[in-house]
């Protein structure tokens, strides 16, 4: 249960946001809801994120990858909700997407993303744990911008996750929306 209301007072500004994330996402947000007894915050973290929209050297499949590994490594349940809905709307299989927690031990990831998702792992330790031959790895694959992307991708889903895991911000049940009914005929 979360540890703050996630009905805040409705003011313009809130209505406005409101109205985005239901034509997005078919429903508010949580931690738009939780953000919303603060205006302010909540217009900086939207103008963060529509950025983060924009940010486009990375290549996709890596950046949800990373992302992911993120809110796993943190441990933020919402984020790892949300997250498994956005890598299945993105095409990345269903198999894949429930192998990050344990991608160390599976063989559905490439060289290149296992160590994308080193990387974010490293990058949420505290403190971080990212040392040079890392680095030195993923400059063999990717070039400074890419690389500063990456970087950057993972500090934000950190601060996602360490937001709405410290409001207790549970799933909304994206993932539920992924999840492929049994089919009754035999």
């Amino acid at each position: 249960m979360a540890r703050i209301s996630l009905d805040p007072q409705q003011s313009f500004s809130y209505r406005i946001g409101s109205w985005f994330l239901r034509r997005q996402f078919g429903e508010v947000l949580d931690p738009f809801r939780a953000q919303g007894h603060n205006v302010r915050v909540a217009k900086a973290f939207g103008k963060l994120e529509q950025q983060v929209a924009k940010w486009d050297k990375l290549d996709p499949r890596l950046r949800d990858l990373a992302d992911m590994t993120a809110a796993v490594t943190v441990g933020c349940p919402w984020c790892t909700d949300l997250g498994y809905w956005l890598l299945h709307t993105r095409g990345i299989p269903h198999e894949k997407v429930e192998a990050v927690p344990r991608w160390r031990e599976s063989d559905l990831f490439d060289p290149l993303e296992r160590l994308v998702m080193e990387y974010a792992e490293a990058m949420c330790e505290t403190p971080p744990a990212v040392d040079d031959d890392l680095v030195k790895s993923l400059r063999a694959h990717l070039d400074e911008a890419e690389l500063v992307e990456l970087t950057a991708i993972v500090a934000v889903e950190n601060y996602r996750s360490r937001f709405n895991s410290a409001l207790g911000l549970m799933p909304q049940g994206f993932k539920e929306r992924c999840e492929v009914p049994v089919s009754l005929a035999a």
